[in-house]
This record gives C-alpha cells, structure tokens and sequence, in this order.
C-alpha cells in the first residue's frame, strides 16, 4: 500500500477555497451580496470566527470586499485580484483552461529576454562566479536527464537563477506565481515543453550571454530559447 501524507488544512481554509471557486467560476457574479456571516457559518457547517477568517482572505484577495456591518460584495477578479489568483484559473476541476495557458505562455514569452538582458546588465563579478557555478551544474543535470518532468523542474530553477540576478522585485513576484500556475500543468505540458527543455545547448548559450555582461545578446538567447515551445504550445491549444 502506497502511503501519501496527510495535508493538515483550517475548515477557514476550506470555506476559503469554496467561497473562491465560485467567485472564479462566475458562480458569484461580480456585485452579488454573500450570506451573513451567521447564514453562512449554519451553511457550511462551520463557526463564525472561521467564516470570519476565510471573508478576510478573501477580501485581501480582492475577491470580495467586506464591510463591517454591511454585506460583503463579491467584487469583479479581473479588476481587483492578483496574480496569486492565477493556479485556480489554470486548472479549474482538473482541467486546463486553455485561455489561461495561453496568457501565462504570452507573459513567459514576453517576461523571459527582459529578464536576461536585466541579469546580463546587472551582474556583478562576484555574482558572476557564484551564478556560474550554479549554472554550470544545472546545465550538466539538463543534458543527462530524460526524463520530461524532472527537465521542467530544472529549466524552471535555472529561471529561477536568472531572476535572481536580474534584481527585480516585481520579475521576482511574477516569476512566483506563474511558477505556482505552472506546476499543477506540468506532466500535461510535458510533451510539448520537451523540446525547449530538452535544448542544453539553448540554456548555455542563455547562460554564456548572462555570465559575459552581454544584455542583448542574453535577450536574444531567451527568445531563441522560449519562441518555439510557446509557439507551438499556443497552436496545440488552438490559438485560443
């Protein structure tokens, strides 16, 4: 018998979740009033300060605005959410949304020569030897592994690398979100990033650009890198 751990989770968690599956969904349109605090607590099956909990969640969110002593409206996603929301659009039931793929392949394609010509224009000698060091060792795991997973999970840290030498806050947080986005998907995505991530010789010229201070040339190693995969990816969910 195959044992997995038990994810421990807060009911406010649950009430979380729910509350923001039905936002997302449309379920709960935008400008819609929930429950009271006590209707939904008698609902769920829950206590109020764990209603009150997961309402508070939910409007930093920005899924819904709560007012004390006023009902709490569920606000329009699109408008007020952030990029945190971006996992639970991607795959919604087990299933991918291919809008949303789409738009994260858009923001990967756009995103990833900006960051390497920052990297490549930032960094520092010292840097530049750790970054080295590092690089060096993933783009010897990249060529001797094969298995489509694993690759996906290495090229996704040799980004992580580069972001962190391109000294951007706001790369960073943006990274981290479409990572999170990212990996429910990756063993779907699999047979179509295998090219990209399969591509050692792409990666190094990425990290020779980076490494010699060489901004453009980094930028242009990104989009020979990135291009094809997001391309065909985009075709494969029907351009949509």
């Amino acid at each position: 018998m195959a044992l997995q751990p038990v994810v421990k989770r807060s009911v406010s968690a649950d009430v979380f979740e729910q509350i923001a599956a039905d936002v997302l969904s449309g379920e709960l349109a935008p400008g819609s009033t929930l429950p009271s605090e006590r209707q939904l607590a008698e609902a769920l099956g829950v206590s109020r300060p764990a209603v009150r909990e997961a309402l508070q969640r939910l409007g930093a969110a920005g899924l819904v605005a709560v007012r004390q002593g006023d009902a709490t409206t569920v606000l329009d996603y699109r408008r007020g959410a952030g990029l945190e929301v971006l996992p639970r659009l991607l795959v919604r039931a087990g299933v991918l949304e291919p809008a949303v793929a789409r738009s994260i392949l858009e923001a990967r394609l756009h995103n990833g020569p900006k960051v390497a010509e920052l990297a490549a224009a930032r960094i520092g000698d010292a840097d530049a030897e750790a970054l080295r060091a590092e690089l060096a060792r993933l783009l010897d795991a990249l060529g001797a592994e094969s298995d489509p997973i694993a690759l996906q999970r290495l090229a996704l840290e040799f980004w992580d690398h580069i972001i962190d030498a391109a000294d951007s806050i706001v790369f960073r947080l943006m990274f981290n979100m479409l990572g999170a986005a990212y990996e429910p998907a990756l063993v779907a995505l699999a047979p179509l990033m295998s090219a990209e991530v399969g591509n050692t010789d792409g990666y190094r010229r990425l990290a020779d650009a980076v490494l010699a201070g060489e901004p453009e040339q980094a930028a242009d190693a990104a989009t020979a890198l990135l291009e094809p995969a997001t391309t065909a990816l985009i075709a494969a969910l029907g351009g949509q």
